[in-house]
């Protein structure tokens, strides 16, 4: 490692105090410069050649009542979505045990609500037990909950809520009006306080400025505890939804969000998330330099498309870069798990699409 590295930049003392000039600085270094610094952190805290896989199954689909103008499940917009019913319980865990067979180690179960009804809680928490019963990890978004529904999820066992805060406080009104910024920071609060890990993110794409993607990663990195999952989406546009012409993303942007994330929050794993479909080989390959370390994995991300698995395993052999195993296996065992099932599945249908059942 280069002695010229600042030995803060491998401090494991967490920053919580960030200010809006030092993030825009960090955005305006030189792409090279920048991308040393965000290697150089994560290498301080992780193997810089495991990438963490998760698969995410939409368990119902369409008609939510929100109006984030980005989402094509939003009751709001005609984007062609079918709505459908919550999913059983079975069928959900049918497909996570799909999950585990090609390699994922985390199954995170997406609903379109504006928060669970006390009717459908029943069926949720047998989706976390069943899953978690699986040794896998487990991951649930929701929507809005409250101390009781968070306290239910923790005692079912669910390892991780995924509650993004999509953007800036500032221009957050501009993209939902539905859903106050500080009701999102409260559920946060409430899955810190039941002992859960948070999955918390954003967007990029949505006509937001420099100074919003900085004021998105403030909020996250200054949160008393970094959120252990930081995924980082760039749009995907809908036609129906209000951001169908948004300008698209420069590359270059995109993977300076994620080297910035990387500086910030050293600890948290940073998912090349929603979008991943558009970016080509070489810009997935700067991500993982820039310090993501972790994605989804199979052939639906809610309802668009994303890499298929055998696709991202090929990838991932170029690279040199293997799965994040979970601690109790060996990497060897594991890896060789995967490989094995996608000899045996390549060219079938890996994934239930919630969307068209």
């Amino acid at each position: 490692m280069s002695a010229s590295v600042s030995s803060t930049a491998l401090s494991s003392n967490l920053r919580h105090d960030w200010s809006l000039a030092e993030v825009k600085a960090l955005f305006e270094q030189p792409f090279n410069d920048l991308l040393f610094q965000a290697q150089t952190v994560h290498r301080g805290h992780f193997n810089a050649n495991r990438v963490q896989v998760s698969t995410l199954l939409s368990i119902k689909t369409g008609a939510c009542p929100e109006d984030c103008k980005y989402c094509p499940q939003s009751g709001h917009y005609n984007t062609g979505l079918e709505k459908e019913k919550l999913l059983e319980v079975q069928k959900v865990l049918e497909e996570a045990a799909r999950a585990k067979a090609i390699g994922s180690t985390r199954f995170c179960m997406g609903a379109a609500w504006k928060h669970p009804s006390a009717k459908d809680m029943p069926y949720v928490l047998e989706m976390v037990k069943g899953v978690k019963a699986m040794d896998l990890e487990t991951c649930m978004t929701l929507g809005k909950l409250d101390q009781e529904q968070t306290a239910a999820l923790a005692g079912a066992g669910l390892d991780y809520y995924n509650h993004n805060l999509d953007t800036s406080p500032e221009f957050y009104t501009s993209i939902i009006t539905t859903r106050t910024y500080g009701e999102r920071l409260q559920t946060l609060g409430y899955v810190r306080d039941a002992g859960m890990k948070i999955c918390s993110g954003g967007i990029l794409g949505m006509g937001e400025s420099l100074d919003d993607r900085a004021g998105l990663l403030i909020q996250l990195a200054n949160l008393p505890e970094h959120p252990e999952s930081v995924p980082i989406n760039m749009l995907v546009k809908v036609k129906g939804t209000p951001l169908e012409n948004a300008d698209d993303v420069d590359p270059f942007d995109f993977i300076r969000m994620l080297a910035v994330a990387r500086i910030l929050m050293p600890q948290s794993h940073v998912r090349l998330s929603a979008g991943r479909e558009a970016m080509n080989e070489q810009m997935q390959a700067l991500a993982f330099l820039a310090g993501a370390n972790s994605i989804f994995y199979g052939d639906k991300l809610l309802t668009t498309a994303n890499p298929q698995a055998d696709k991202d395993m090929q990838l991932f052999a170029r690279l040199g870069i293997k799965p994040e195993a979970r601690e109790e296996y060996a990497d060897e065992v594991h890896q060789a798990a995967i490989e094995q099932a996608l000899i045996e599945q390549r060219g079938s249908q890996q994934f239930y699409n919630a969307a068209s059942a």
